[in-house]
C-alpha cells in the first residue's frame, strides 16, 4: 500500500529511542498517522512541527497498518506562529477539533480551511473570527451544522439575531423577542453575505454558540471534556483584546 499526498502536522510523539508517530491532515486521506523512522533527529524535528504544511509519502503493507511516513517540508509556519499565544492555542484547538472526526476520513474542504487560517493565525486580530467559522465547519461535517440562513420562524433572511438552542436555527429578533432569555446570541458577522468583522463582544457570543453545540452533540454524548487548548485560545484572545483597548485608550 502506498499513496502520495501533502499534509498540515498536526502533532508528534515519541516512538522509541528515535522515531515519532506523526499526526497530519492530508488533503485527500484525511486525519492521518504514521511512523517516521528518525523523526527525532535534528534533521526531522523542525519539520515535523505542528503547522507545517508538508509533502508525506506513505507506505504499509496493509492498509489498516499505521505505516511509514516520509516528510518533507512544502511550508515552514511553525516558527512564526510560536511567536503568538493566540495562533498556538488557535492551531492546537483546530487540531483537537479535527480529532472529533474518524481517523483518515477525507475531508477536503477542511484541509483548504485549516491551511487559509494557518497562513492568517498570526493575525490575531483575524484569528478570532477564523477559529469561529472553523468550529462551525467542524460541527457541520459531524453532522451537527447550524442553519443561520433564515428564520425558523417566519423565513425572513433579515435582523437574525438569535439561534434557537433546540433546533440549531436562526431567529429573527422580531420573531425571538418573547424568547430573547432563552436564545442564543447570533454574532452579525457569522449571517452569510453581511461583510462585517468581528470585535471582542460579539467573538465570544460566537464561541458561546458553537461551544454549546458541541457539548451538546459531541463532548456530553461521547463523555469527552472540551479541549483546554479551546480555554486557552479564549483567554490568549481576551488578553490581546484587553491590550489593544488598552493601547487605544492612552491614545486617547
Amino acid at each position: 500500500m502506498e499513496w502520495r499526498d501533502e499534509g498540515i502536522v498536526l502533532g508528534t510523539r515519541k516512538h522509541g529511542e528515535t522515531s515519532a508517530i506523526l499526526e497530519v491532515m492530508t488533503r485527500a486521506h484525511g486525519r492521518h498517522l504514521g511512523l517516521v523512522r528518525g523523526g527525532r533527529s535534528r534533521r526531522q524535528q523542525p519539520v515535523l512541527q505542528p503547522g507545517n504544511r508538508v509533502d508525506l509519502l506513505w507506505r504499509a503493507r496493509l492498509d489498516e497498518h499505521l505505516g511509514i511516513f516520509q516528510a518533507e517540508a512544502i511550508e515552514m509556519n511553525a516558527a512564526r506562529l510560536m511567536d503568538s499565544a493566540v495562533a498556538v492555542y488557535g492551531l492546537q484547538t483546530m487540531a483537537a477539533h479535527l480529532r472529533l472526526l474518524p481517523e483518515r476520513d477525507a475531508h477536503g474542504g477542511l484541509y483548504e480551511a485549516l491551511a487559509v487560517m494557518i497562513s492568517h493565525l498570526g493575525d490575531a486580530d483575524a484569528a478570532g473570527e477564523l477559529v469561529a467559522r472553523f468550529e462551525l465547519l467542524i460541527l457541520d461535517e459531524l453532522g451537527f451544522g447550524l442553519d443561520l440562513s433564515q428564520c425558523a420562524a417566519t423565513g425572513t433572511r433579515q435582523d437574525l439575531a438569535y439561534v434557537s438552542p433546540k433546533s440549531g436555527r436562526a431567529v429573527s429578533r422580531e420573531a425571538g423577542a418573547a424568547w430573547h432569555d432563552k436564545m442564543l446570541a447570533l454574532p452579525a458577522f457569522l449571517q452569510r453575505g453581511s461583510g462585517l468583522r468581528a470585535d471582542a463582544a460579539s467573538l465570544e457570543d460566537a464561541f458561546r454558540l458553537s461551544g454549546f453545540f458541541f457539548t451538546r452533540h459531541v463532548y456530553e454524548p461521547r463523555g469527552l471534556e472540551p479541549p483546554d487548548a479551546r480555554a486557552g485560545f479564549l483567554a490568549a484572545l481576551r488578553r490581546h483584546h484587553a491590550a489593544v483597548k488598552a493601547i487605544a485608550g492612552e491614545a486617547g
